[in-house]
């Protein structure tokens, strides 16, 4: 892990999806403008067995999803971490997933694959955070790419 090792494996540890619907397995670099990380799609998702029988592939809402807990929910709870919230009151925070724009699929991603995730902040304003987003093949090849919006809310909200 590059950057602040400390900040990085907390960032990881407050990101409220937990397996099996947590789709970062290290969280590679983060500054106040970007993050990289990755993770390996394990052979036996729950997902595969109905997406296709016989041939396997990811569904493009689980590539979506596996780029917005990179670019959107990792990278906000660095940001906020970095701008002294504490975790305490990051666990009392969720982030909810607002908007997906211009997201192209350039590729498919197997069982047994690692990819790279990546994101750029676009802006992080009144709760809300913009963002690139994208996934790439170990070799550099992008499989997918999009803007990505979401928006932190108390959890007490809906309780």
């Amino acid at each position: 892990m590059a950057g602040n090792t400390h900040i990085l494996r907390q960032t990881l540890r407050l990101i409220p999806q937990q397996p099996p619907f947590r789709f970062i397995d290290t969280i590679l670099h983060a500054d106040e403008k970007t993050i990289q990380a990755e993770y390996r799609f394990r052979k036996d998702e729950v997902f595969y067995k109905g997406h296709f029988p016989g041939n396997p592939i990811t569904p493009g809402v689980i590539l979506i999803e596996t780029m917005a807990q990179t670019a959107v929910v990792a990278m906000g709870i660095y940001q906020l971490l970095n701008q002294g919230v504490t975790g305490t009151e990051l666990q009392q925070m969720i982030t909810l997933f607002a908007f997906a724009d211009a997201v192209e699929f350039n590729g498919i991603v197997v069982p047994g694959e690692r990819v790279k995730i990546s994101g750029g902040m676009i802006y992080l304003r009144r709760g809300h955070l913009k963002t690139k987003a994208r996934i790439q093949r170990e070799n550099g090849e992008t499989v997918c790419s999009g803007v990505l919006t979401g928006t932190g809310v108390q959890k007490s909200k809906w309780s």
